[in-house]
């Protein structure tokens, strides 16, 4: 029997021999791995942070080109006439590598038809000799509202394909901020789109006047429905089911037969009678009464109000009703007016231009693009001048007491309140949930001070 040693090693043969053939398999794996990776695309459904390194992997796999440094990124967009390849040759590469780039892109994607404007952004190495071309290590751009190619090179050189997909997933967002800048800017920083900001601002115009009574740091909070991908980035918005701005509060509700209107808290319809504002983010710059007239240099009575805005600047029904006149009419230039119910009617003034088949007799729809912003007739520059008339005479329009909306009753009442309850339920989570990490860091931060005191 073979005596114990202490001072020698005991022979374990079975787990080497293990440990030797997974290195082997290994090596193989990835040999295989490899050698695919350079010869075909790679598709994957992955999560943000994988997605973010993979579009960047051209910057971390700089260290595998011997003779360059490390990369910078340049940001590439194709100009009107030019191919794609041109776009790649003005990044500072070699034309062969510009060549193998397109090729190798071409397995995914069109890069014969390609619109002017498209962005790419290339990584691109410079020699340390400062002799001879760049290198193109790396380029990334995107295909789709979800999808990217991604372009880099292998230890070996060689150009690796990845097409990448993000998931996109349905929800439904609480907006919550304050306003900096323009309501449309501090909306599209949360995921609103201008399709959502240009509804918002119609709900609100005969309540709010954008240009005196929002200031900056006033809050306001959107939920709407959206299409996002995994990394936050919105790609498709959907409804707008609710609205506030300075505390005034808009509901989306669906009402019987499908006509889907917006109500304030108490079940009333917040579509006014009339806007207030029929140019969307127009200044007023002359109020009704009597003034100095700017042309004629006497005092006269200015029977409207004007909103200053650019020539151009789309001008909206004040109301649903039917145009009465779409001409020329002395001073007043280009010259609209439409009739609406009970004896009520507005005037639009100074046109630059009508908008598409607006003509006497055509019915318009409160908040339809009926004009455009001009300067015709007696007018010192652009400007919209607005009439408010009420059986035949007119009236101020800042002070003119319009009728009223709907009031929900009943079932209907019962229904739009459950529907407030569980966006108002969204809206508190939300809220909830910004202030809690707030409290939980101030809580860390007191903690050091007690156990001071204690000392």
């Amino acid at each position: 029997m073979q005596e114990f040693d202490p001072r020698r090693p005991t022979p374990r043969i079975a787990p080497r021999l293990l440990v030797g053939l997974g290195g082997f398999a290994a090596l193989a794996l990835g040999w295989k791995l490899t050698a695919a990776e350079a010869t075909a695309p790679i598709t994957a459904q992955l999560d943000p942070a994988a997605i973010s390194a993979l579009q960047h992997v051209a910057f971390t796999a700089a260290e595998a080109q011997p003779g360059f440094d490390r990369p910078e990124s340049i940001e590439v967009k194709v100009r009107p006439g030019e191919t794609f390849e041109d776009a790649v040759l003005r990044a500072g590469v070699a034309p062969d590598e510009a060549r193998a780039a397109v090729r190798t892109l071409s397995e995914s994607m069109d890069t014969v038809h390609i619109k002017a404007g498209m962005a790419f952004d290339a990584a691109v190495a410079q020699p340390r000799s400062q002799r001879g071309p760049a290198r193109l290590i790396g380029l990334s751009l995107r295909t789709g509202p979800a999808n990217s190619l991604t372009l880099s090179r292998t230890f070996d050189g060689a150009l690796r394909l990845r097409e990448l997909e993000e998931k996109v997933s349905a929800e439904q967002t609480v907006a919550r901020g304050e306003i900096h800048g323009s309501l449309y800017e501090s909306a599209s920083r949360l995921g609103a789109n201008s399709a959502l900001v240009v509804n918002m601002v119609k709900l609100f115009a005969h309540k709010v006047d954008f240009d005196r009574d929002l200031k900056a740091g006033d809050d306001f909070t959107m939920v709407f429905d959206r299409k996002v991908t995994e990394s936050g980035r919105t790609i498709e918005t959907g409804n707008l089911e609710y609205a506030s701005i300075k505390g005034i509060q808009f509901y989306r509700f669906e009402r019987r037969g499908g006509d889907i209107q917006y109500f304030d808290e108490t079940g009333k319809n917040i579509k006014g009678f009339l806007l207030r504002t029929p140019v969307d983010g127009a200044r007023m710059t002359s109020t009704f009464g009597m003034r100095r007239h700017p042309i004629l240099g006497y005092n006269r009575m200015h029977q409207g109000i004007d909103f200053g805005a650019g020539s151009g600047t789309p001008v909206v029904a004040a109301g649903d009703g039917v145009v009465v006149e779409a001409r020329r009419w002395s001073g007043y230039g280009n010259w609209l007016r439409i009739r609406h119910n009970n004896g009520w009617e507005t005037g639009y003034a100074h046109l630059s231009r009508y908008g598409k088949g607006i003509k006497a007799g055509q019915r318009v729809s409160q908040g339809q693009v009926v004009a455009y912003v001009g300067t015709t007739g007696a007018s010192t520059g652009p400007h919209l001048h607005y009439e408010v008339w009420l059986n035949g005479k007119r009236t101020n329009p800042v002070g003119a007491k319009v009728p009223q909306g709907t009031v929900l009753s009943g079932a209907e009442l019962a229904a739009f309140k459950s529907t407030k309850r569980r966006i108002d339920n969204l809206v508190a989570e939300q809220a909830l949930a910004e202030v809690e990490p707030t409290r939980k860091l101030a809580a860390l931060d007191t903690a050091p001070t007690k156990v001071a005191l204690r000392r």
